[in-house]
């Protein structure tokens, strides 16, 4: 079995049993079942792909064949350009959470603190901390997650605190707020399509029957750890900048904006939190900071 064959028979499989991208996906689980990149398969098309690495392709091609995402196969995902280790402990990175690290980078200044609330892979938080000089805090309420995210910083060489909580609660004060939340409502499950149903952590993708829970308290306590002049910065789900965009107060956020995916969906909200004095400084519960764990 050469290589070039391989890759003719596991394309044909993904194909038939109706999967996307069946030639792309088939160079990814070989390349990583041979433990080499996808320009390597060409160069070598004709060569013998031996017993092991024809065992670990026929594996990870029945994987992805039972809907399991290729991402958890291989255990990666490039996000900024950057490549990001990924467990079903967390989200996998979509490319259309790149436009909350656009806006971030557009209204940060030297000396801000960002909290990335939810951090699940610390890509959003991994990143920052790697295109600014930001102090940046991720939190999370899966300290599997975060344990996932700490090891990306430290392979990654940035510098990011993680601090185990729910939402901002661990947390006294912050310049901007950024969050990827949860926002698919309970009702939909049935209707995702499997790879995400079955495989990704449901605490980071379901949030009530209208999907709302997660923004509704994360708005309502942004303003206890915010300083006047901050943002809070929230990927959106679809259909929901609207219902999201009401629960900001005139009075007391300004400047909202909406800010489009490449398919013209609204899928950003960033507002300023201009301040209230009637508010209290208080934080629930201490921080329960999580130190990175060696890699496997």
């Amino acid at each position: 079995m050469t290589v070039q064959n391989a890759l003719a028979q596991g394309t044909k499989l993904l194909e038939d049993e109706g999967l996307g991208a069946p030639r792309l996906t088939a160079e990814v689980l070989l390349a990583h079942a041979v433990q080499r990149d996808r320009v390597w398969l060409y160069a070598h098309g004709d060569e013998e792909l031996g017993r092991i690495g024809w065992i670990h392709f026929g594996r990870y091609l029945h994987q992805r064949m039972a809907g399991k995402p290729t991402q958890y196969i291989t255990g990666r995902q490039e996000f900024y350009g950057r490549e990001f280790r990924v467990t079903p402990a967390v989200l996998i990175p979509r490319p259309e959470t790149e436009h909350v690290v656009e806006a971030a980078l557009a209204v940060l200044r030297p000396g801000m603190t960002v909290v990335d609330v939810g951090c699940g892979s610390g890509a959003i938080a991994v990143t920052l901390a790697l295109e600014t000089q930001a102090r940046v805090i991720g939190t999370d309420i899966s300290l599997e997650a975060l344990r996932v995210a700490a090891d990306n910083a430290r392979r990654l060489g940035a510098t990011v605190e993680f601090v185990a909580g729910d939402l901002t609660a661990p947390l006294r004060s912050a310049g901007v707020i950024v969050s990827n939340p949860p926002y698919v409502p309970t009702g939909d499950r049935t209707v995702l399509q499997r790879e995400v149903r079955d495989y990704e952590p449901p605490v980071a993708l379901f949030a009530g029957e209208t999907g709302l829970d997660i923004y509704r308290r994360l708005i309502a306590d942004a303003p206890r750890i915010l300083e006047t002049g901050g943002y809070l910065i929230l990927e959106l789900g679809y259909n929901l900048a609207d219902p999201v965009r009401g629960m900001l107060g005139a009075e007391v956020w300004g400047g909202v904006r909406l800010i489009p995916d490449l398919a013209g969906i609204p899928r950003v909200l960033v507002a300023q939190w201009l301040g209230s004095s009637g508010l209290t400084d208080s934080a629930a519960g201490s921080p329960q900071w999580i130190s990175p764990s060696p890699s496997p």
